[in-house]
């Protein structure tokens, strides 16, 4: 993954005319997420913003299907989350930060939630950000997600992480340096 800082932000053509037909057939399958919202005005927004489309390609390349989940009217900017059923499958195994990954000393996973998402241009979602999206859909029924930790938490080495079950949302904790194969992380994007 190339987190570079200059070039990275050009897709070709076909990459940037294949992302907005996947972002469209996304938006249009999924209204209930977006309800009032049009299309049109989205892909101005992100036409305008080369480097928010490079961070939503990214956030398609590793599988988090992002899609619209809000409106905001203040600054008219739409909001994205990752939007795949379970945690974005090219974020799992991962722990929660750089602090984390090196406190490991065997086993280390290839990367952390934190950097990843930096890497991205994207935000991790927060807790409360992640039970809206649950709203949206029945997501992580069998995976689950690193969500950003509130400070005092990470100053005494943990992490919290949510998932779904029972069909009901439940927040976790967690060491910050562990790391599982059903565990990722979800994104936002203002654009």
């Amino acid at each position: 993954m190339s987190t570079s800082s200059n070039h990275h932000f050009n897709l070709s053509p076909e990459q940037r005319e294949g992302l907005l037909e996947t972002l469209k057939a996304r938006f249009e399958k999924n209204m209930n997420r977006h309800q009032g919202l049009d299309w049109a005005n989205v892909q101005a927004k992100l036409e305008a913003q080369p480097e928010k489309l490079w961070s939503l390609y990214e956030m398609e390349r590793t599988g988090g299907e992002p899609d619209v989940v809000g409106h905001d009217h203040e600054t008219d900017g739409y909001i994205f989350y990752d939007c795949s059923a379970e945690s974005p499958k090219g974020r799992r195994s991962i722990c929660y930060d750089r602090e984390a990954l090196e406190s490991r000393k065997e086993h280390k996973p290839q990367n952390n939630a934190i950097e990843m998402a930096a890497a991205m241009g994207i935000e991790l979602l927060t807790e409360a950000q992640y039970r809206e999206m649950q709203k949206l859909g029945k997501f992580d029924l069998k995976t689950s997600s690193w969500v950003e930790t509130p400070e005092s938490i990470r100053k005494l080495g943990g992490a919290v992480f949510c998932d779904r079950r029972y069909d009901t949302v439940f927040m976790y904790h967690n060491g910050a340096e562990s790391y599982y194969g059903a565990r990722g992380f979800r994104g936002s994007l203002r654009v």
